[in-house]
């Protein structure tokens, strides 16, 4: 399909000799470059929120949280005679 688009002229001379230097033509650049630009917003869209990939370094943690979170169950499960009443 052929279409128009306008392209800011130091884009258009950027993207040009970027092709040329691949030794693509400037429809190939392009045709490239917009597959890997919804490719990635895809796989964005698919994939958890970007504040979310520290989380996953913490799983080494989570039998520590599980025996930290025991202990407070356990203490908080005894309940003072003054709190009976």
């Amino acid at each position: 399909m052929k279409t128009t688009l306008e392209i800011p002229d130091p884009l258009f001379r950027k993207a040009k000799s970027t092709a040329a230097e691949r030794g693509q033509t400037l429809k190939e650049f392009v045709t490239d470059a917009l597959k890997e630009k919804l490719r990635t917003r895809r796989d964005a869209r698919s994939a958890q929120p970007r504040w979310m990939a520290g989380f996953g370094r913490l799983r080494a943690l989570r039998a520590e949280t599980a025996r930290v979170q025991k202990r407070i169950d356990e203490a908080f499960e005894v309940i003072d005679l003054e709190d009976r009443e």
